[in-house]
Order: C-alpha cells, then sequence, then structure tokens
C-alpha cells in the first residue's frame, strides 16, 4: 500500500511558493519543498488529488490557489519510516493571499523565491530541484502556447 501525497507548484509573478520544512517532520524536516500533504480517505470521490492541494496550501501557507492546475509529476519514495509514498505534483496558479507558515510544526518558514534561487539553495533537495524545473518548464511552454494563440 502507498501513501499519496500531492504538492502544489504555486506560481506568482515568475516567483514560486517554497516552504523550509519544520526541523521536527520526521521525513526531510530542515528542507525546502513544494506545499503539499497527504490525500485523505474519502470513500467515493471525484477531483481528490486537486482538492487535497488546494486545502493543503492554503491550511499551510494561507494562500488560495484558482482552479484549474495541471499535472506535472509524478514519483515514488520510501521514508524514514519505511513507508512507500507516491507524490504527485501540480502547476498551480496563485489566486489570493498572504503567504505564511500558518502551521510551524509542517513549515518554519514560507517565501516566494525565483527558480534560480531554489537552485542555488544547498537545502534544496534533488527532488525539489526536479519537481520545480519540470513545473517551470510546463509554465513556460503553456506562456508560449498562449501567445502562439494570439499571432
Amino acid at each position: 500500500m502507498f501513501i499519496v501525497n500531492v504538492e502544489g507548484a504555486v506560481h506568482r509573478g515568475g516567483k514560486w511558493l517554497i516552504g523550509k520544512r519544520s526541523s521536527q517532520e520526521s521525513h526531510a524536516g530542515g528542507m525546502l519543498a513544494l506545499i503539499g500533504g497527504k490525500a485523505e480517505k474519502e470513500g467515493h470521490s471525484t477531483d481528490v488529488l486537486e482538492r487535497t492541494v488546494k486545502r493543503e496550501i492554503l491550511e499551510e501557507t494561507g494562500v488560495l490557489i484558482k482552479d484549474g492546475m495541471e499535472y506535472v509529476c509524478s514519483s515514488s519514495f520510501i521514508t524514514d519510516d519505511g513507508y512507500h509514498v507516491i507524490d504527485i505534483v501540480f502547476l498551480c496558479e496563485y489566486q489570493s493571499g498572504e503567504a505564511s507558515p500558518v502551521c510551524p510544526d509542517e513549515n518554519e518558514e514560507v517565501m516566494w523565491m525565483s527558480i534560480r534561487e531554489i537552485l542555488e539553495q544547498p537545502d534544496a533537495p534533488e527532488w525539489l530541484t526536479r519537481s520545480i524545473t519540470a513545473a517551470e518548464d510546463l509554465l513556460r511552454k503553456k506562456e508560449m502556447s498562449k501567445r502562439g494563440r494570439r499571432i
């Protein structure tokens, strides 16, 4: 059995919403990460992953994201406690709210960072750099597609 985890690559004005995980977290404590969390059991339900990422971002940062997020990538890993996790990253667009560490037990800090700033951070793990690079690539493709349709 897998734990299903979702993360939001939230963009706004050329920057990405990044959290510094609490040092108390059992997995990746003190490291930079996208904001997200585990899907909860809901029985028969639709859009569970999308609703989960919206809920987690709002609960952890106070930021509301727009509907219409897009799949970026997925991966699997095993936590230090031995749990198998499937992680799904969505490209999300900022709607409103001031980013702050609403749940300090989960994120010590919450900040907006450019892709360059993220990639230069020593506490940015490889899985974050891989996910944020894929999100940045998808965002650029979307923007190029929009420009192409206007011509």
